[in-house]
C-alpha cells in the first residue's frame, strides 16, 4: 500500500516552510532585492521539493502481514524494513491542524528497547491510520492469547474523560518550572533598559530587577498553563482487552495505545497546589517510547485523587499503601543540610552589603534560618515505602509528591547506595530499577535515606519476591500452553 496522495502537497509545503527563516533574513537585508530573491527561491525550491515528494510517494510502500509490518522506502537508495508485530510497543497517531483539515494523519511506531521512533508513516488517511492501529493491536492480542479464538470480543470501555473544570485546574497546576529558566536569559536584557528610566542607577536596579523577574515568571507560568491545556484538551482514556487507548490535543491531536503487558511502573503525581485541592495525575511507564518523552505516558492528566488511585489499581492491583517513613535521624540530616545552605546565603548577602555600595537589606535573608527546619520536616514527612506481596510502593517529593508502584516481576536491578554523609548516620538509599526507568544514575524509583540495615533486608526481600513472581508467571504460562495443546476429551463438541 502507499501513502495518501495528499501527502505529496502536504510534505512539499512542509519542506518549503522550513526556508521561512532564510526568507526573513533576505527580506530584512534588502526589501526589494530580498523580496525578489525570496520569491525566486520559493518557486525554485517548490519545484525541487515537489519533484522529490512525487518520487518519494512512488517509491514508498508498506504492507501489514500476520506477523510484521514491511516498509520499503528511499529515493536515492532503497531501504527495506521488516518490523515484527510482537516488538511493537506503541502505535501513536498524531494530527496537526492542517492534517485534520486534509483528513491526514501520521503514524509513529515505537518498539521495545528502541531509543527513538522505529518507523513513521507520514502521511496516510485518517481512516487508514485507525485501521492500522486497530489491526496491529488485534494481531498483538492474538499473539499474546493462545485461546483468543474461544474468547468473546471485548468491547471498548471508557475509563476517563477530562472535564472543563479539570482542564482549567490543569492549566493552574500544570505550571512547568523549567520555563523559569528564561529568567536568566531575558532578565539581563530587560533590566538595563528599565533601569535607565531612574535617575539613580542603584535604585533603578533594585526596583526593576525584582519587577522584571516577577513579570517574566508570571509570563512563563501563563505560557506553561496554556501549553498544558492545549496538550490535554479533549483527553479521554478507554480500555479494550489488555490495552489502554488515549486521545488528546487541541492544535495537534494525538491518539495511541498503552499495552498493559508492557507496563513497568505506575506513578501517581500530586503537585503542591493539586494536593491541596485533592487532585492528582497518573503516568504509566513502559519500556518503549511515547509521543511525549522516553517511556512515560500520561494515563490521567488530572482528576480527583481517589479516582486516580482507583484507575491505577485497575491497571495494577496493589493495596492501599501503608507507608513507612525513614528514621528520624534522616530528618536531622536534612536540617543540617538546609541550615548550612541558609547560613551560606545569609553570609553572601551580608558580604554584599558590607563589601559593595549596593543597598542590600541583608537581615531579610535571616528568615531562611527558621525556614530550614520546616523544609527538612516537609521533605522527611513525604518520604516513605511499602513492601506488599506483589508490589513495592515508593513515595518521594514535597512540591511534587510522586507515589511509584513497581511490580516485582518488572524489577531488573535492586541495589543499595550510600554516600559519605549517609554512612555517618547509618542511612542508605534503595534503588529499584526497571526497564522503563532512566537507569542507575537518575530517574529510577527509590526509597531514600532509610536505615542501612533495613535497606539491606529490603534488597534481599525484593530480589526474592522478584524470583517468586517470575516463577509464578512462568508456571501460569506453562499451564496455559499445556491446556492449549491438550486434545479434546470424549463427548466434547
Amino acid at each position: 500500500m502507499k501513502l495518501d496522495p495528499l501527502s505529496i502537497p502536504y510534505r512539499t509545503g512542509e519542506s518549503v516552510l522550513r526556508l521561512a527563516w532564510l526568507l526573513v533574513f533576505l527580506f530584512l537585508g534588502s526589501p526589494l532585492d530580498g523580496l525578489t530573491g525570496a520569491g525566486l527561491l520559493v518557486v525554485g525550491w517548490f519545484v525541487v521539493a515537489l519533484a522529490y515528494q512525487l518520487v518519494y510517494y512512488q517509491r514508498f510502500e508498506y504492507e501489514l502481514t500476520d506477523d510484521s509490518l514491511d516498509i520499503v522506502s528511499g529515493v536515492v537508495s532503497r531501504r527495506n524494513r521488516e518490523i515484527p508485530v510482537r516488538r511493537v510497543q506503541n502505535v501513536d497517531i498524531s494530527r496537526n491542524v492542517v492534517q485534520r483539515l486534509l483528513g491526514l494523519a501520521q503514524i509513529n511506531l515505537e518498539t521495545a528497547g528502541g531509543s527513538s521512533t522505529e518507523a513513521s508513516l507520514n502521511c496516510v488517511s485518517e481512516d487508514e491510520a485507525r485501521r492500522l492501529q486497530s489491526a496491529i493491536g488485534q494481531l498483538k492480542r492474538e499473539e499474546a492469547q493462545t485461546a483468543a479464538d474461544d474468547e468473546p470480543a471485548v468491547e471498548e470501555r471508557r475509563l476517563f474523560d477530562i472535564t472543563p473544570k479539570e482542564l482549567a485546574l490543569l492549566g493552574v497546576t500544570g505550571i512547568d518550572l523549567r520555563l523559569l529558566s528564561v529568567v536568566t536569559v531575558v532578565l539581563p536584557v530587560v533590566a538595563p533598559s528599565l533601569r535607565e528610566r531612574f535617575a539613580d542607577p542603584l535604585v533603578g536596579l533594585a526596583v526593576t530587577a525584582p519587577l522584571a523577574a516577577v513579570v517574566i515568571v508570571a509570563v512563563a507560568a501563563v505560557i506553561s498553563g496554556v501549553l498544558a491545556v492545549t496538550n490535554y484538551y479533549g483527553f479521554r482514556l478507554s480500555r479494550r482487552s489488555e490495552e489502554l487507548q488515549y486521545e488528546r490535543g487541541l492544535l495537534q491531536r494525538f491518539s495511541g495505545t498503552i499495552p498493559l503487558e508492557k507496563v513497568q511502573t505506575l506513578a501517581v503525581s500530586e503537585s503542591f497546589i493539586a494536593r491541596q485541592l485533592g487532585y492528582a495525575s497518573l503516568a504509566v511507564e513502559t519500556a518503549g517510547y511515547g509521543p511525549d518523552d522516553a517511556g512515560s505516558q500520561s494515563a490521567v492528566p488530572l482528576a480527583d485523587r481517589d479516582r486516580v488511585l482507583s484507575l491505577a489499581a485497575s491497571v495494577e492491583a496493589f493495596d492501599d499503601p501503608d507507608f513507612r517513613r525513614p528514621p528520624r535521624r534522616a530528618r536531622q540530616r536534612y536540617v543540617g543540610r538546609y541550615g548550612a545552605v541558609a547560613a551560606v546565603a545569609v553570609g553572601a548577602v551580608f558580604a554584599a552589603d558590607r563589601l559593595t555600595t549596593l543597598p542590600v537589606a541583608w537581615y531579610w535573608a535571616g528568615v531562611l534560618l527558621p525556614v530550614a527546619p520546616v523544609a527538612a520536616h516537609l521533605k522527611w514527612v513525604n518520604l516513605g515505602y511499602d513492601v506488599q506481596p506483589e508490589y513495592v510502593v515508593l513515595r518521594e517529593g514535597f512540591w511534587t509528591r510522586t507515589t511509584t508502584v513497581v511490580p516485582y516481576y518488572r524489577v531488573q536491578t535492586v541495589l543499595n547506595s550510600r554516600t559519605v554523609f549517609q554512612r555517618r548516620r547509618r542511612l542508605a538509599t534503595l534503588v529499584v530499577d526497571t526497564a522503563g526507568s532512566s537507569g542507575l544514575t537518575g530517574g529510577q524509583p527509590r526509597a531514600l535515606d532509610i536505615d542501612a540495615d533495613r535497606a539491606a533486608e529490603l534488597r534481599e526481600a525484593v530480589a526474592n519476591r522478584l524470583q517468586e513472581s517470575l516463577n509464578r508467571r512462568q508456571e501460569k504460562r506453562r499451564r496455559e500452553r499445556l491446556r492449549s495443546i491438550e486434545p479434546p476429551t470424549a463427548g466434547t463438541t
